[in-house]
């Protein structure tokens, strides 16, 4: 019995499932267009994966990560933190873990879905490996939830107190056809703010240069923690027609 696919279904809550639909846009042509909803919030999913996460074997892992559920997906993808971080000096355990969230990024297809879950597992991996994949995702990735992998996974290299990869990473959406979808402005907007946590200075300079380039909700995110005066400049220097006219 997959324990933890049978502890999820049996805390769906109905009355929850319109609103999460609603949040996580459901709806035709919205992103998360078709997805559907047990009515389980994050917490209750993370209270099960705590309690169920060691009975759960790969195959079970499997079988959850291609559910029609969004929280059984999720809470396959939290479990296989749970494995990775556990691993510890087992490679090869985490090496596995690493390989099976790779072969399903398509079932990895919600903003939530990437960002609980990239950097805990491809970030960690990659501390003291070669990070070409996540270049890679960001610039080749076949949906806009591979691509935003590339960029959120470098969180964990931020927190270990490098900043270079996401600047790089950074670049590489500034390049992309433009209008760059919301989704991706923000992600990458939101890595930069948290670059500029560890290094302002760094954060400022990199804007200055990119300014041109950077789109509006991007640059938006990426200053938000700067004065208020300083963002105000900032913005009307991208966008001059969002501050009023003087008379």
């Amino acid at each position: 019995m997959n324990l933890l696919l049978s502890e999820m279904l049996a805390c769906s809550d109905p009355s929850q499932v319109a609103s999460l639909s609603r949040f996580f846009k459901t709806g035709p042509g919205q992103y998360g267009e078709g997805d559907r909803f047990l009515g389980i919030k994050v917490p209750v999913t993370r209270s099960i994966v705590k309690n169920v996460w060691r009975e759960t074997d790969f195959n079970e892992l499997e079988e959850c990560i291609r559910s029609e559920y969004h929280e059984v997906r999720l809470a396959s993808l939290l479990s296989l933190v749970q494995i990775f971080s556990h691993a510890r000096k087992d490679e090869s355990l985490q090496k596995r873990c690493v390989d099976f969230y790779i072969c399903h990024t398509e079932y990895i297809n919600n903003w939530d879905l990437v960002d609980l879950s990239c950097h805990e597992i491809l970030g960690r991996w990659l501390l003291d490996k070669d990070r070409g994949l996540l270049y890679d995702f960001a610039e080749k990735g076949k949906t806009i939830w591979e691509q935003r992998i590339g960029i959120v996974s470098t969180m964990q290299f931020l927190r270990n107190g490098e900043t270079d990869d996401t600047y790089a990473i950074a670049e590489i959406f500034l390049e992309k056809p433009q209008p760059l979808h919301d989704l991706l402005q923000k992600a990458v907007g939101w890595l930069l703010r948290e670059a500029g946590k560890r290094d302002e200075f760094k954060l400022r300079g990199w804007v200055e240069s990119n300014i041109q380039k950077m789109p509006r909700t991007m640059l938006r995110y990426a200053i938000e923690k700067f004065p208020e005066e300083e963002r105000k400049t900032i913005l009307s220097i991208r966008c001059p027609s969002a501050l009023p006219q003087q008379a």
